[in-house]
């Protein structure tokens, strides 16, 4: 598909999308523009070019150019400014390739950018693996081997390096047009800016782009901001999970992201992210959460064996991603006709000598030992808990994310048993009988009956209960603190105790009550009760902070029933405090729809449930300027919520990322037809 052309309005900035023409007989260029706060990005597809340029302005600029090809990049920071300056690019970027000095090909773009700063002084490059590059903005360090001197060109500065193992490797070259160069600084030119021709470039092996109708069907919504972001992240290998700072493959983010989007993606499409996964499976059976590869396995391997191999290295810390495959693997083998009829010859595909079929039920056999323990004796303390060591485990994986608890809700008491139950009926069906064991039929055969055990003793551990004088009291408390109002929570808090379940459990049990969204993967992947869902629908119809509804989105945690210490940590600033993530509002309205599907649900429930997706559609809506990026934050001004882009404070514990796979979910999905429900009233 082309990215394609038109106006997508950005916190009040339009930002321009741009298709440029090719030359002929060239491959057709892609190319659109998104500011959101400080960062201005420019996406470039064309042949075995891919690259996302993100100048950030502001009192602290940074120029930095993204690569899909070995999840590379460069970047260059300036030493601090006496105030802020803006950037702006002239046109679009230019794909190019040229050679290094040993004839080898380097992909990139050349681009002329320009600042209203005097004088910008280089602090530091770094050529290198986006990852190397990412710690080096949260920590201002990176290894001294990939670091390289800057080398004054007359009119310009360039760097320029091999990778570690020899092999071709990364460029960055400015020129000067507007302005000069004097003593390791760029003046400005007479007209008080400066004018920059900048070249970057990559030796890394280039991916296989996909687009157009062999990523979408003809049900996608005609989104273009989505569309160009999703087209721009998925490749014939895999989709990255977000750029720039997630340029390559994410286990979760491409499982959540297939089950979203199933219904508009094509065939191979989906199978191309089941694949993915399904190849980086760990021995046990474990999803790999993310790859090093490129330069950053060869840094992996001169820690741990002392070579120069670039071979990738897998991350397995991460424990929701094991559960979701089994759910995600049967929605496409099962319940979608299209890949029904395909699910043989799918899994009887081999990578690396073994067969699909064999992985899958190598990680449905991981799900059956894990969820042993707790069937027999369903206590918290066998539960799936947080790997040792680790502050993370699941898409929350900040070290705040989960205030400290050790045992998550989304994990134990959603997608253990949604996985039990499709390890049940991917067995049942007879599509794995080519790829089991001798012991594995009779283990297969009570997966159904140990999800019956975890469904109805795991989410009661999880419960959270305050009478309703209480509730007041913790709203009224918070509201005060963070500076919002609090009439329209406190209408929402009639006489019954407020209710939710916990974000987690801390190490000895305990629900910590931090209100969540993440009963979203109950609505989409369980059928809960009549009463859960009652639960469940509360928080995303009450107001802020007395629920997750905001006038800039559906909040991700409300921490005003839990102490001040964990309120601290959940703030607008922080990376899974009180901010609104894309895919969350996505998760849970997929998930409302799939549960007005149902026909077992009384008419009163059914009411709310509508009630709820008028209310999170309203948010949806609101924040269409944003909805590709990764998350956002808010603040309260002038009598209402506005959107405040995440990393534009000072205070923010990150940046966003401006194109997130699973943020792009919404070409699947939209807001229900009908006559509209007020969110409000009764």
């Amino acid at each position: 598909m082309r990215l394609k052309a038109g106006l997508r309005p950005s916190l009040g900035l339009a930002a321009a999308l741009l298709l440029t023409g090719a030359a002929p007989g060239t491959a057709q260029v892609e190319q659109y523009a998104v500011r959101e706060g400080l960062n201005l990005n420019s996406f470039t597809r064309s042949g075995p070019v891919a690259a996302h340029v993100v100048l950030r302005s502001g009192r602290q600029p940074r120029l930095l150019v993204a690569f899909p090809a070995g999840n590379s990049g460069t970047a260059l920071w300036f030493e601090p400014l006496a105030k802020d300056a803006e950037w702006r690019i002239e046109g679009a970027p230019r794909p190019i390739t040229q050679r290094d000095a040993k004839g080898r090909p380097l992909h990139g773009v050349r681009f002329v950018a320009t600042i209203d700063a005097e004088r910008l002084v280089p602090h530091q490059a770094v050529l290198s693996s986006i990852r190397v590059i990412r710690d080096y903005q949260a920590l201002g360090k990176a290894p001294a081997s990939v670091l390289t001197a800057p080398r004054l060109t007359g009119d310009g500065i360039r760097w320029s390096r091999a990778r570690l193992d020899g092999a071709a490797g990364y460029d960055l070259a400015i020129n000067v047009i507007g302005g000069r160069v004097a003593g390791g600084a760029i003046l400005a030119g007479r007209d008080g800016r400066i004018r920059l021709a900048v070249t970057a470039v990559t030796g890394e092996t280039p991916l296989s782009p996909r687009g157009g109708t062999d990523l979408l069907n003809d049900k996608a919504q005609a989104d273009p901001g989505a569309r160009n972001a999703l087209t721009f992240l998925s490749y014939a290998e895999k989709y990255l999970a977000g750029s720039w700072r997630f340029d390559t493959y994410f286990g979760r983010d491409t499982l959540m992201s297939v089950r979203l989007l199933m219904p508009a993606l094509q065939p191979a499409a989906v199978e191309t992210g089941l694949e993915s996964v399904l190849t980086r499976l760990s021995a046990q059976g474990e999803v790999a959460h993310e790859e090093d590869i490129g330069e950053f396995a060869i840094l992996d391997h001169q820690r741990t064996d002392g070579t120069l191999s670039d071979a990738p290295v897998y991350n397995y810390n991460m424990v929701d991603s094991d559960y979701m495959l089994a759910p995600v693997a049967r929605a496409w083998l099962l319940d979608d006709p299209r890949g029904r009829a395909r699910a043989q010859a799918f899994l009887a595909q081999r990578i690396g000598g073994e067969t699909m079929g064999a992985r899958l039920v190598r990680n449905l056999r991981f799900v059956l030992r894990q969820a042993a323990p707790f069937a027999r004796d369903p206590v918290a303390a066998h539960l799936v808990a947080l790997k040792p060591g680790m502050d993370a485990g699941e898409w929350r994986d900040s070290n705040d994310g989960l205030a400290g608890g050790r045992l998550p809700y989304d994990v134990n008491a959603v997608l253990i048993p949604a996985a039990l139950d499709s390890a049940a009926a991917l067995h049942a069906s007879g599509l794995l009988r080519p790829y089991l064991a001798a012991g594995d039929p009779a283990a297969f055969t009570q997966a159904r009956a140990v999800a019956d055990v975890w469904r109805a003793k795991a989410p009661p551990l999880f419960d959270v209960t305050l009478s309703a004088a209480e509730a007041r009291r913790a709203v009224s408390d918070y509201a005060r603190t963070v500076g919002v109002p609090d009439a329209p929570a406190l209408a929402a808090i009639g006489a019954q105790p407020v209710r939710f379940p916990a974000i987690a459990l801390d190490a000895q049990g305990r629900p910590i009550p931090v209100q969540n969204s993440d009963p979203g993967f109950a609505l989409l992947f369980e059928e809960p009760s009549a009463e859960a869902l009652e639960v469940m629908t509360a928080s995303l119809i009450d107001a802020f902070p007395a629920g997750l509804r905001i006038g800039a989105g559906m909040l991700v945690a409300n921490p005003a029933f839990a102490g001040a210490g964990i309120q601290r940590k959940f703030s607008p600033n922080a990376y899974h405090g009180t901010v609104i993530w894309s895919w969350q509002q996505a998760l849970v309205a997929a998930g409302l729809a799939r549960q007005l599907d149902r026909k077992d649900l009384p008419a009163k429930v059914r009411h709310r449930i509508a009630r709820a997706q008028s209310c999170l559609w309203d948010g949806i809506e609101k924040t269409r300027s944003v909805q590709s990026s990764e998350l956002w934050s808010w603040r309260y001004a002038d009598g209402h919520y506005q959107v405040v882009p995440f990393g534009a404070a000072g205070a923010d514990v990150d940046e966003s990322n401006a194109a997130q796979l699973w943020s792009t979910v919404y070409l699947a999905l939209r807001r229900p037809a009908g006559p509209a429900i007020a969110c409000t009233g009764g």
